[in-house]
């Protein structure tokens, strides 16, 4: 699971993040405000993009947030935590407090805040609770854990910038408002249209111009304040990323049973059975999966034997797209094409209908488990044999000792596991 931070904050530093790498990402909106920074945090998974540009040259109404929004989902990220720097309009919210913002007003003018503006498909988003309920109160408990100051909810109201408010409409925004802001709107509405759970870190740097026997603010001001601060949200971040990642799989991880010493002295079996008969977390798995592909344009879901037809089946109808079985020789009863693949001791082999995918088409691998990989190695190969493209192979459970994982990508293959277990 991928963590998408907007923003920075310093987390970009070789030294935090481990197995690093830039990528340039095309997205049908353009191209993002920078390159987006890709490693590992604690073993997390986090693209991290610069709102503002590396060198924070983009202003507010020019940062292009849909090619932002959709370059993060595309890297699969499925939560954003978005950092920002915030005026208060509230004596209590001093400068150096983090907010979390569970409202936004609206004030901005001039920029492209949805993805669905093509005429034709008229579609109207839900907004009563913009932001991720969830991930705000992860938020809120580990900052107080860390004893950070902060405020656990707050409207914030979002302008046009990139000028400061004057007097006037500071003293307006105070009577509906808590915190000030420009970038929050359209960046919030949009991962919500992605179906993507987003919260703010804002910080207040200043008391935006309403404050008698204050300086009115200044970009200056609120660069120094930001790079004083920037540590506080920094360690916020590294608290909560592997706690945000692991809240889901710890669910998940609980919902499969593990049996010792099956089928062999030594065995740690891992029984997907129990996951299969309890509705909560086959809906969170099919949850996870549903976001990941609901928009990689894929054709058809190839299932393999047997309970990859379970889990592949019913993606398939939630994606709204065919479903081909890929079967142990001798099951399927048209003709077929056969895959060969060599076992610990002897070999498999599994097999394909001849017409099941026609060339060019998009086709995503999915069975309930990687070990080493063979297997589904050799389902690729039948997939790509009549003329498929796999846009990956997605599993429930990896077991990492086993390397399958190592296998598939060494083929070029893009893999995805909902989780994990060390140890076979």
């Amino acid at each position: 699971m991928k963590i998408g931070i907007i923003g920075g904050s310093g987390l970009d530093n070789p030294q935090l993040l481990k197995d690093y790498e830039e990528k340039d990402v095309e997205t049908p909106y353009g191209k993002p405000s920078s390159k987006i920074v890709c490693g590992k945090i604690s073993n997390v998974e986090v693209c991290i993009l610069a709102r503002h540009g590396r060198n924070h040259e983009i202003p507010p109404s020019q940062v292009n947030f849909r090619a932002n929004i959709y370059a993060l989902k595309s890297l699969g990220c499925m939560q954003i935590l978005a950092t920002s720097a915030v005026g208060s309009l509230k004596e209590e919210i001093a400068p150096g407090d983090l907010v979390f913002p569970n409202q936004f007003i609206d004030f901005t003018k001039q920029r492209k805040n949805t993805f669905h503006d093509v005429i034709g498909d008229v579609r109207h988003m839900e907004m009563g609770c913009p932001f991720s309920e969830k991930l705000r109160k992860i938020l809120v408990e580990n900052a107080d854990i860390l004893g950070f100051k902060n405020h656990k909810k707050a409207t914030l109201v979002v302008v046009e910038g990139p000028r400061f408010s004057t007097k006037s409409e500071s003293m307006m925004f105070r009577n509906f408002a808590d915190i000030i802001g420009m970038t929050t709107v359209p960046e919030c509405i949009l991962a919500k249209e992605l179906e993507i759970e987003y919260a703010t870190i804002a910080m207040a740097t200043d008391y935006d111009c309403w404050k008698e026997n204050e300086l009115p603010v200044t970009f200056e001001m609120v660069k120094q304040r930001m790079k004083e601060n920037a540590e506080k949200v920094k360690k916020l971040l590294i608290k909560v990323i592997p706690i945000i990642a692991n809240e889901d799989l710890s669910f998940l991880k609980s919902k499969i049973r593990t049996i010792p010493n099956f089928p062999k002295y030594g065995i740690m079996f891992r029984d997907i059975t129990t996951l299969l008969s309890d509705n909560e977390g086959m809906e969170k798995v099919m949850e996870i999966f549903y976001k990941k592909y609901k928009d990689s344009g894929i054709d058809l879901i190839a299932g393999v034997e047997s309970r990859g037809f379970i889990i592949g089946g019913m993606l398939a109808n939630k994606l709204k797209v065919g479903f081909v079985p890929i079967r142990k020789p001798g099951k399927l009863p048209y003709e077929t094409i056969k895959e060969s693949y060599m076992l610990e001791y002897g070999s498999d082999s599994v097999e394909i209908h001849k017409d099941a995918i026609k060339p060019g088409q998009k086709v995503l691998l999915i069975d309930d488990l990687i070990a080493t990989g063979g297997t589904a190695l050799a389902a690729a190969n039948l997939v790509e044999r009549l003329g498929g493209k796999i846009v990956e192979c997605a599993f429930v459970i990896e077991l990492v000792e086993l390397k399958g994982k190592e296998k598939l990508k060494g083929k070029g293959h893009s893999v995805f596991s909902v989780v994990s277990f060390e140890g076979h």
